[in-house]
C-alpha cells in the first residue's frame, strides 16, 4: 500500500533511532511550536535551506505516526479488505481464515451430527429425518422392522379370525336386524383394537426412534439395545401421555356434537342436525389447535425426562407463538409420509387381488368381503415396508422440530455444541 501524508500501516512506525530516508513516510523537519534550524544534527549541512520558507501555520502538521496531539483526533483507519482485528470464534462463527479477503458474512454453524446447530428451516428438518435413517440405517430400520412386524402380525390375525366372520354377516342378504346391529358392532371393537395395536406400535417406534434422532443431532453412534436402555424408563409414562391427548381430542369431540343429538333426540330434527354439524366442526377445530400445541410433549417427556402434564406444559412453551409453523411441518411430514406408504402398499395390494382372487372388487362392490389369508399376508407385507420407512419420518420430523424449537427460545445449540465436543463453540457468548 502506498503510504501518503496522514496515513501509516498498523505498527510502520519507525522506531527509535531510524534514520532519515530510510523506509517510512517523509515528514517535514519542522513541529508545531518549534523552531527551524538552519542544519540540525544529523543532516548535511545546508539542508535546512532546502526547505521553503512559506510553511502552513502553527499547529496544523501532525506526525503521521505516533501519538496524536492533544486535542486533535486520532486519524482513522486505513481503507480496504483486510483491516483491524477479526471478531473473536463465538458461537460457532468466527475463527482466522474463515472470512475470506472481507466480510463476507459469518461462515456455516458447526455441524457434528445430522443438523446444523442454528435455527432450521423446513428442509433442513425434512433432510435432518432422512439422514439420520441414511446414516444410522441399521439400527433405524432395525427398530422399525421388528415394531411394523409386530404390529402387522397381530393385525393379520384379528382380521383374518373376526373381521372375515362380520364382513361375511354383513353382506349375508337374509341378515336380520339384530345379527347386523351384532356383527356392526363387532366390526367396530375390531377396528378399534386394531387402531390401538397400531397405536402401540407407533408409540414404540416413536420412543426408540427420538434416542437414536437424538444421538444422530450429536453425531454419536447408536445400537438399538443402548436406544431401549435409554428410552425403557419413559416408555410407561408415554403410554399415558398419548392415551391422555386421545381422551382429550374425544371428550372435545363428544362435548360438540352432544348439545346436537340431545336437540334430535328431543324432536329438533333439522335443526338438531345441523347443530350436531356445526358443533362436531368446531370441536375438530378446537381438538386439532390443542394437538399441535401438545404434539412435542412426546420428545420433551423422552429427551428431558419429564412427566406427563409436565412434558404438556412444555410443549405449549415452545408452540407459543409458531402454532402455524408447527402445524405446516408437522402436515407436510404426515403427507409425504402417507404418499410414501402408499406408493408402496398399492402394488402389493394389487400384487395380492391378483394372487388371491378378487378380494379387493367383491369388498367394493358388496359381493365379497372376506378377505383371503394370501391377500393379507401379501397386503401385510407391503404395510410392512410402509411403516418401516414411515415410521423414522414422522418421529425424526417431530423430534428435530422440538429440538429446533429449544435452539430458538433456549439458545439448546450451545448445550447441544458443548455436548458434542465442538471446541470453542460460543465461549465468547456473555453468560454462555
Amino acid at each position: 500500500m502506498n503510504d501518503t501524508p496522514g496515513w501509516a500501516s498498523p505498527g510502520s512506525a519507525p522506531s527509535d533511532g531510524q534514520e532519515p530516508g530510510k523506509s517510512g513516510p517523509d515528514r517535514p523537519a519542522d513541529r508545531p511550536g518549534s523552531e527551524q534550524p538552519a542544519d540540525r544534527p544529523g543532516q548535511p549541512q545546508g539542508h535546512g535551506s532546502k526547505w521553503s520558507k512559506e510553511q502552513p501555520p502553527p499547529a496544523q502538521w501532525s506526525a503521521p505516526t505516533g501519538a496524536p496531539a492533544p486535542g486533535q483526533a486520532p486519524p482513522p483507519p486505513p481503507p480496504g479488505p483486510g483491516w483491524g482485528n477479526r471478531p473473536p470464534a463465538a458461537g460457532g462463527y468466527g475463527g482466522h481464515g474463515s472470512w475470506g479477503g472481507g466480510w463476507g458474512g459469518p461462515p456455516p454453524a458447526a455441524k457434528p451430527g445430522v443438523i446444523p446447530l442454528r435455527p432450521l428451516g423446513v428442509g433442513e428438518i425434512l433432510d435432518g429425518a432422512v439422514s439420520t435413517m441414511r446414516a444410522y440405517w441399521r439400527t433405524v430400520l432395525g427398530i422399525a422392522l421388528t415394531v411394523a412386524v409386530l404390529t402387522e402380525v397381530v393385525v393379520v390375525l384379528l382380521q383374518g379370525f373376526f373381521l372375515n366372520d362380520t364382513f361375511d354377516t354383513i353382506n349375508d342378504p337374509n341378515v336380520t336386524f339384530d345379527e347386523l346391529m351384532r356383527a356392526m358392532g363387532d366390526t367396530m371393537i375390531s377396528y378399534g383394537v386394531l387402531s390401538l395395536i397400531s397405536l402401540i406400535g407407533t408409540v414404540i417406534a416413536t420412543a426408540l426412534l427420538t434416542t437414536v434422532t437424538s444421538r444422530a443431532v450429536l453425531g454419536r453412534p447408536v445400537t438399538t439395545g443402548e436406544a431401549w436402555r435409554d428410552a425403557r424408563p419413559q416408555v410407561g409414562k408415554l403410554f399415558g401421555l398419548i392415551f391422555l391427548l386421545l381422551l382429550i381430542a374425544f371428550g372435545i369431540v363428544a362435548v360438540g356434537v352432544l348439545p346436537g343429538i340431545l336437540v334430535t333426540v328431543a324432536g329438533g330434527g333439522g335443526a338438531g342436525a345441523a347443530l350436531t354439524v356445526l358443533g362436531g366442526l368446531g370441536a375438530v377445530v378446537v381438538s386439532l389447535w390443542l394437538m399441535i400445541r401438545f404434539s412435542l410433549a412426546s420428545p420433551a417427556l423422552m429427551l428431558e425426562k419429564q412427566g406427563i402434564v409436565k412434558s404438556m406444559s412444555r410443549s405449549v412453551k415452545l408452540v407459543r407463538g409458531s402454532w402455524w409453523r408447527v402445524f405446516g411441518i408437522q402436515l407436510l411430514a404426515m403427507v409425504i409420509a402417507s404418499i410414501v406408504a402408499s406408493i408402496i402398499a398399492i402394488p402389493f395390494a394389487f400384487l395380492a387381488d391378483a394372487f388371491s382372487g378378487d378380494s379387493v372388487s367383491g369388498l367394493l362392490d358388496g359381493t365379497g368381503g372376506s378377505l383371503s389369508w394370501t391377500f393379507l399376508i401379501i397386503s401385510g407385507i407391503g404395510s410392512v415396508i410402509g411403516s418401516m420407512i414411515t415410521f423414522p419420518i414422522s418421529a425424526g420430523v417431530t423430534v428435530l422440530l422440538y429440538i429446533d424449537q429449544r435452539i430458538r427460545r433456549e439458545a439448546l445449540d450451545l448445550e447441544l455444541a458443548r455436548a458434542a465436543g465442538v471446541q470453542g463453540y460460543g465461549t465468547d457468548t456473555p453468560g454462555s
